[in-house]
């Protein structure tokens, strides 16, 4: 039911630690006018774990004002499940479209833990559900044979795989067709995950580059796959920021220099400093030095005049 380029978005944040509701409008309302297809909030991009659950659901109310008639999914990432379920039934009522669920982010459960938590959350949001299935961030391996278990639940609809193992999407596909949405979750393997069948990218560099996350997913679509892949290959460096302990802080510095916001965090992590932050600001003034004028695209009027050439 969700298709395109879904961006993990980040939360924002006041010089006192509030939440900066204005720079959230301005910079979710760039994701939408370079033709994304939705919003999912308060991930690990989006520091939802540093959020309080009355934070998430405010979050949530400013991504859906400014998402319009597109989906805007709320992370549910809460340690403990009866919590896990008490936020899906939030957002539900405040008008979330689907929640996106990370099984358990801190104790580790077996297989029978795994499917019981999952159908406690979806029951209790009643709402469409991405599974998250990333492995190596949270050691819970949403496995195909898992997947096979949920599959008799409408109410889970998509996939986030980021097991960082391409050979995984082949096997979703293999094992159980077009029964979920297969979403790619890894920016730096995007490109191969599209190529074998993914029909989403939930993204995190496309918060400081938009217009060109979508035109490499609807090129691909497209079946223009050279062209995409001139633009993925000058992407890659960037792409690569996405795959670190510090993702927030590297994407966040990324979105200072290229949509011209602020990269505060919320504590214990910092902005970046030293080399680290020469290190990363080096990685997106050179791409920025040389960022590609973008292909004319099929795509809707407001995507496409977006899309035509690049900043």
């Amino acid at each position: 039911m969700w298709t395109g380029v879904f961006p993990a978005v980040t939360t924002k944040f006041t010089a006192a630690d509030g939440l900066d509701h204005a720079e959230m409008e301005r910079c979710y309302g760039l994701q939408m006018d370079a033709g994304c297809d939705g919003i999912i909030v308060c991930g690990s991009l989006g520091e939802g774990p540093m959020l309080s659950p009355d934070e998430k659901i405010e979050v949530l109310k400013t991504a859906r004002k400014v998402a319009g008639k597109k989906p805007v999914l709320l992370t549910v990432n809460e340690p403990g499940t009866r919590e896990a379920a008490s936020i899906a039934r939030r957002a539900a009522r405040e008008g979330a479209d689907g929640l996106m669920v990370v099984p358990s982010p801190i104790y580790h459960t077996d297989r029978q833990e795994t499917v019981a938590a999952l159908r406690a959350v979806a029951e209790a949001g009643d709402l469409p559900v991405m599974i998250y299935s990333n492995r190596l961030a949270y050691r819970v391996d949403v496995t195909v044979d898992l997947m096979e278990e949920l599959a008799s639940d409408k109410r889970f609809v998509a996939i986030k795989e980021s097991s960082d193992d391409i050979r995984r999407s082949t096997e979703i596909i293999n094992r159980l067709g077009d029964r979920y949405g297969l979403f790619t979750g890894v920016d730096n393997l995007a490109f191969e995950a599209l190529s074998v069948g993914a029909i989403g990218w939930v993204a995190g560099l496309v918060t400081a580059f938009p217009r060109e996350t979508v035109a490499i997913y609807q090129l691909m679509r497209e079946g223009r796959r050279e062209e995409a892949l001139a633009i993925y290959r000058w992407f890659r460096p960037l792409l690569d920021l996405d795959v670190s302990t510090y993702l927030v802080q590297n994407i966040k510095l990324a979105e200072v220099l290229a949509i011209g916001t602020n990269d505060r965090v919320r504590m214990p992590r910092q902005p970046l400093s030293g080399e680290r932050r020469k290190a990363v600001e080096k990685v997106v003034l050179d791409a920025l030095a040389v960022r590609p004028t973008l292909p004319s695209l099929q795509t809707s009027p407001r995507s496409t005049d977006s899309l035509v050439a690049a900043e």
